[in-house]
């Protein structure tokens, strides 16, 4: 009981670190972020955070995971919304664009990870990462065959399901990301919302069954 209870310390500190350093890192930036800025947000010591954390790198990749997770917990939740594959896929390009409103930061932190140094030897965050991003990958994938299946995705413009999720997701991205991006007043933009959704439709219909 008292082991368990511990446990239940140490991840409930765990987590409170991890919410005190997207506050920091949110308003600051990761780069003029210290270990000592997140020490003082989650009052604690220097000392006791790097029981938790071996750097700043860690933590960072810690909010990286809980970034994925929470796209992951969208996607998944647009997949099982819709009985149809493409209706499927259709609510996973939702999700996304809703995921890049609802948590941008996230959205800029997940943005980031490939470029984010690794750790030196993968460990059991690394590995929880790469498994996100497998189950992200996955219910994409799973929609585009649930699609191939019921006749509403075309097996030839879709013959490769995993190819198809990349091609979609980095599509989307790209115009998404545009869509973030400082206008000039003297420029000529589409509304963004209208643009994201004439981007779903789009990338919808070209992998819709004739």
């Amino acid at each position: 009981m008292l082991k368990k209870r511990r446990e239940m310390e140490k991840l409930e500190r765990h987590e409170e670190i991890l919410d005190a350093a997207e506050k920091i890192f949110f308003l600051k930036s990761y780069e003029q972020s210290t270990m000592d800025d997140i020490a003082r947000e989650a009052q604690l010591s220097r000392a006791l955070l790097y029981v938790y954390f071996k750097d700043k790198a860690a933590i960072m990749r810690a909010i990286m995971l809980r970034a994925g997770q929470s796209l992951q917990a969208r996607f998944e939740n647009a997949l099982h919304a819709c009985d149809c594959g493409l209706t499927q896929i259709e609510g996973i390009g939702h999700a996304y664009h809703a995921f890049s409103v609802e948590e941008p930061h996230y959205f800029d932190v997940l943005t980031s990870v490939t470029t984010f140094p690794g750790p030196e030897t993968e460990d059991a965050q690394a590995l929880a990462m790469e498994f996100c991003r497998e189950r992200i990958n996955s219910a994409m994938v799973q929609a585009l065959a649930n699609g191939i299946h019921d006749g509403s995705i075309s097996p030839e413009r879709v013959p490769e399901p995993l190819q198809t999720a990349f091609y979609l997701q980095g599509a989307l991205h790209g115009v998404i990301m545009q869509t973030r991006r400082p206008k000039s007043a003297l420029s000529t933009y589409p509304d963004s919302s209208q643009l994201i959704r004439h981007t779903i439709a789009m990338l919808t219909l070209s992998v819709k069954a004739n």
